[in-house]
C-alpha cells in the first residue's frame, strides 16, 4: 500500500511528485510511467520555451502560474545547474490590423503585470536586422530550456527524497474505493490511499476509468516544426512570434531559438488521427472513432473548418508553411525548412463544443486530475505541482495515511495510461 500514486511522468507529474515528497517526507509515494523514461510524450516534445505570459485571460491559472512558473524555473535551474537562456521574446505585427492586437496584447501584458516595451518599426529592426514588421512588444522575461532535462532533474530530486518511479508501465484500469484507490498496470496491481493523474493526452480516459462521464474530450492536434540550417543559428536574438489572431485556438508559426543554439520554424496546427501520433501517417481507429463521434469535438471542427483545411494544405505543402514565416523575415527559403520532430498537443474540448482555455482539475473523494495542461504548462509546472499539494492537503490533511518499512522500493516495472 502506498499512500500516494502518482500516474505521469512528464514535467507536470514530476513536478507534483518532487514537491509531494517535501511535504510529506514520510510517505511512500509511488510514480507510474507507461514509457521507458520521463519526458518522452507533450514535455519532451515542444519548443522549450519559458513563457513569459502574455497571452493568458489575467486573473486565470494559466496567467498566474505561468508568472509564477517564470521565475520557479529559472530559480530551480539556477539551483540545479541546468543551462537556460533568459533571450527574451518579440511579437511582431506586420500589417495594421495587427498593430491594432498588438495593442490589446500590450494592455494584457500590462494586466498580467509582466515588464515589456513598445517598439517602433525602427527599433525593431535595430534588435533583429533579419525581421520586418511595423511594430513590435519586447517581452525580456521569456527564455528557452531543456525541459526534459528539467524533468529529469526533478526525478533525481524525488527519489533522492524516497519516492520509486516505476517505468515500462501502463494503467489499464482504476477502483476507488472508501479507503483506497486501486491501480490495475500491465505488470501488476498497486494501492494508494491517495491518486494524482498528470496523464496527458489521456486525461479524458482516466477520468472514465474513475468511474466518471467527463464533461470534455481531449482532441489532438500535432504541431509539425522546420529545422533551420546552422547557417542561420544567428538568424534573430530573440524568440520571434506573429501577432496572433484572437478567433483562432493556436500562436501562429514562430522562430524559436532552441537551447542548443540551433533555430526552429513553427508550430503549425494539425488534427492528429491519433493521441501519440507524431508523424503525418500515424494514425488510431479507437482514436478517430472518439474524434469523430464526440459532439463536442465536430463542433469545434466544424466552426474551424476553413483554418483547419488551411493548416491541413500547409502541413503538405512548404510553400503556404513558408509564406507564414515570411511575413515577418523574408530571408527564409523554402529549402531552409529542414525535418524536424514533431509535438502533439492534449487539448480539452468540452461537450457543449468550447475549446476549454484555462487549467482544468477534475477531483474524487480520493484522486485530484489534471485534464487540460496546454502550453504553458511546461512553463507552469512547478506552481501547478504546488497547487495540486495545496489541494491534497486540503483533501487529506498534513497526516501520512500508510508508512511501512517492507515496501519494495526498487524500480522494477509497475505502470500509467494505457494507450489506444
Amino acid at each position: 500500500m502506498y499512500d500516494f500514486v502518482i500516474i505521469g511522468g512528464g514535467i507536470i507529474g514530476m513536478s507534483t511528485a518532487m514537491q509531494l515528497a517535501g511535504e510529506y517526507p514520510d510517505a511512500q509515494i509511488l510514480l507510474l510511467e507507461k514509457e521507458s523514461g520521463a519526458a518522452r510524450h507533450q514535455t519532451g516534445h515542444n519548443s522549450g520555451v519559458i513563457h513569459a505570459g502574455v497571452y493568458y485571460t489575467p486573473g486565470s491559472l494559466k496567467a498566474k502560474f505561468c508568472l509564477e512558473g517564470n521565475r520557479a524555473t529559472k530559480a530551480f535551474c539556477d539551483e540545479h545547474g541546468i543551462r537556460y537562456d533568459t533571450c527574451g521574446k518579440l511579437l511582431v505585427a506586420t500589417n495594421d490590423v495587427e498593430m491594432q492586437r498588438m495593442q490589446a496584447l500590450w494592455d494584457r501584458t500590462a494586466a498580467n503585470g509582466l515588464e515589456r516595451e513598445w517598439l517602433s518599426a525602427q527599433a525593431l529592426r535595430e534588435r533583429e536586422p533579419n525581421i520586418i514588421g511595423l511594430g513590435g512588444i519586447y517581452v525580456p522575461s521569456s527564455g528557452i530550456v531543456n525541459y526534459a532535462e528539467v524533468t529529469r532533474q526533478m526525478a533525481t530530486e524525488f527519489t533522492r527524497k524516497g519516492g520509486v518511479i516505476r517505468y515500462n508501465s501502463e494503467v489499464t484500469a482504476l477502483d476507488e474505493r472508501a479507503e483506497e484507490v486501486v491501480v490495475t498496470t500491465t505488470s501488476g496491481i498497486y494501492q494508494g490511499r491517495f491518486l494524482i493523474s498528470c496523464s496527458g493526452l489521456m486525461a479524458d480516459r482516466v477520468v472514465r476509468m474513475l468511474g466518471l462521464e467527463p464533461e470534455f474530450q481531449i482532441c489532438p492536434f500535432r504541431g509539425e516544426y522546420y529545422l533551420l540550417p546552422h547557417v542561420h543559428n544567428q538568424i534573430v536574438n530573440h524568440l520571434i512570434y506573429p501577432i496572433p489572431d484572437p478567433a483562432m485556438p493556436f500562436l501562429g508559426v514562430h522562430l524559436t531559438r532552441m537551447i542548443d543554439g540551433t533555430v526552429t520554424v513553427g508550430p503549425n496546427a494539425v488534427l492528429a488521427l491519433k493521441r501519440e501520433g507524431y508523424k503525418k501517417n500515424d494514425f488510431s481507429l479507437v482514436d478517430m472513432f472518439e474524434i469523430f463521434t464526440s459532439h463536442g469535438v465536430l463542433k469545434v471542427l466544424k466552426a474551424n473548418f476553413k483554418p483547419g483545411l488551411i493548416e491541413m494544405r500547409n502541413s503538405i505543402f512548404k510553400r503556404g508553411y513558408l509564406k507564414q514565416v515570411q511575413k515577418y523575415c523574408p530571408s527564409i527559403s523554402k529549402d531552409d525548412l529542414k525535418p524536424f520532430p514533431a509535438g502533439v498537443r492534449a487539448q480539452a474540448i468540452s461537450n457543449s463544443g468550447k475549446l476549454i482555455d484555462d487549467f482544468l482539475f477534475v477531483n474524487t473523494k480520493r484522486s485530484v486530475n489534471v485534464c487540460n495542461a496546454p502550453s504553458p504548462a511546461a512553463t507552469s509546472a512547478i506552481p501547478i505541482g504546488a497547487y495540486i499539494v495545496s489541494t491534497v492537503k486540503g483533501q487529506v490533511g498534513k497526516r501520512v495515511f500508510f508508512t511501512a518499512d517492507n515496501i519494495d522500493k526498487g524500480t522494477s516495472s509497475g505502470s500509467a495510461v494505457k494507450g489506444s
